[in-house]
């Protein structure tokens, strides 16, 4: 619980600075609209900074956007979200060029990189905003990520059942402009340091031999 309330003391000091700054995220088309041959896939598997920052290691992963999706209100913002009364889940969605990185790997990093056993919850951030999920555009993509998880529970990797939610995207909602790139424009922050910074030293770990 502690992490939660850091993140959003963070927020109460700097978002209107934040807002002051903009982007120019709502004025650049989408890659993957630009171009037929890149995949989509949407991920949550905690606070989507964290999402965001891992991902964004990845290569092959051309962009990632934090959000929301998986709720019942159209145009959450991320109070109404973080209230846990949408039903929304903090997602990132992860657009890759499979000719670089494909849809296992991704997977890989995903069920490797955060706990899909706890339900509703990653560390100290708590609440059905935090599930572990995976939201897929192609039909194809819910096979294979379908039997991914089938051989991890095969494997016993986990001592616990593995939670993860799969289901097909309804509608994804981008998060406000403060959220992109968190961890990039605020590595000094604590929840930074503390938080963000350890599971993409484990990425690098696991991933960058």
């Amino acid at each position: 619980m502690k992490s939660t309330l850091f993140r959003c003391l963070y927020l109460l000091i700097f978002l209107p600075f934040y807002n002051c700054l903009g982007n120019n995220n709502n004025d650049l088309k989408s890659l993957d609209m630009q171009n037929e041959n890149l995949d989509t896939i949407y991920f949550g598997a905690g606070c989507f900074w964290c999402v965001e920052a891992i991902f964004q290691q990845v290569n092959g992963v051309e962009e990632v956007t934090p959000g929301y999706c998986g709720g019942a209100i159209k145009n959450p913002t991320y109070n109404e979200v973080c209230s846990g009364k949408t039903g929304h889940a903090e997602v990132a969605k992860i657009v890759f060029n499979p000719s670089v990185v494909d849809l296992a790997h991704l997977l890989e990093v995903f069920w490797k990189t955060h706990d899909p056993t706890t339900l509703n919850r990653q560390g100290n951030d708590i609440g059905t905003q935090y599930r572990s999920a995976i939201f897929f555009v192609e039909d194809s993509h819910k096979d294979e990520v379908l039997k991914f998880k089938e051989e991890l529970i095969a494997e016993k990797v986990w001592d616990q059942p593995i939670v993860t939610q799969v289901e097909k995207i309804d509608i994804f909602y981008p998060a406000e402009d403060y959220h992109h790139n968190y961890f990039n424009n605020n590595k000094s922050q604590g929840y930074c340091q503390f938080v963000i910074q350890p599971k993409i030293e484990k990425y690098k770990k696991i991933f960058e031999k």
